[in-house]
């Protein structure tokens, strides 16, 4: 298992951009929701979402749960998410593997673009400890870009393609994280043995949106933040011109943009 240490590294990542996080990711759409519900044949009483970031993921549960609890590391983005505090709604500023809930007491933990900053073994785990016997596990992660329009995608791709680069090249960069890939959720939830039943769903969720909203889901991916705010100097320039790159194809219009999603779960024994 990781260290505290490198653990923290991942949740700093996410340090300084709450406000662009919340205004640019997507909703977590409702199908989730039904599938957790159909699968454990019932509304349930508590669903814990883990690196719930901002409590985008965590929202969508309102009224169709008895109580939701999101838990996240980083400070920024736990402060954001406890303005969606209520009755049915509370946060815990905990790690994924730790998150100090009681052992057997929540019926579906949900795992909202967020499982590949976590070590998955320890991870799992806690899964496994704090689910009720027949309870459900699911990550859900959304492919990127979403789809608008291929001129706009191709953009798009091409500059978080380059702070892919600069990660990768730059250890500077690459020492502030760790993550895992996420073509292996479904197979780490699988080998974990706590599961008896494991598979994969493919669906999509359209939005609204314009080019400053696309600029700011850029600004919200951690790569740039990363780059921005460690080596600034090798991608200010190149993120202008991407800006502008944008505004110019788009113009000041709204349009439909489509997320697509890939959502593993996994099924406790009774």
């Amino acid at each position: 298992m990781m260290q505290l240490e490198e653990l923290k590294k991942n949740a700093d990542r996410f340090t300084g951009f709450a406000d662009v996080y919340e205004s640019a990711r997507p909703a977590m759409p409702s199908y989730p929701v039904e599938i957790i519900t159909r699968y454990l044949g019932r509304t349930p009483e508590c669903v814990v979402d883990i690196g719930c970031g901002t409590g985008l993921s965590t929202a969508v549960w309102k009224g169709r749960c008895g109580t939701v609890i999101g838990v996240e590391p980083g400070a920024d983005m736990i402060g954001e998410a406890r303005k969606r505090e209520n009755d049915q709604c509370r946060f815990v500023q905990a790690f994924a593997h730790d998150t100090g809930l009681p052992d057997a007491s929540v019926d579906a933990v949900v795992s909202s673009q967020s499982f590949h900053w976590m070590e998955p073994v320890a991870t799992l785990a806690e899964i496994n400890r704090i689910l009720k016997d027949g309870g459900i596990f699911a990550t859900v992660d959304c492919d990127w870009p979403p789809a608008w329009n291929a001129r706009g995608e191709l953009l798009y791709k091409d500059f978080i393609g380059e702070v892919g680069k600069l990660e990768a090249q730059i250890p500077e960069l690459t020492s502030r994280f760790r993550r895992w890939s996420k073509n292996g959720h479904l197979d780490n939830i699988r080998n974990s043995g706590h599961f008896f039943y494991c598979r994969e769903l493919t669906f999509a969720n359209r939005e609204m949106a314009d080019a400053e909203r696309l600029i700011r889901l850029a600004l919200s991916q951690g790569g740039l933040q990363n780059a921005l705010n460690n080596r600034p100097e090798l991608i200010v320039d190149k993120l202008e011109q991407f800006k502008r790159n944008m505004r110019d194809l788009l113009g000041p219009g709204t349009f439909p943009i489509d997320f697509s999603y890939r959502m593993r779960i996994g099924v406790k024994p009774s």
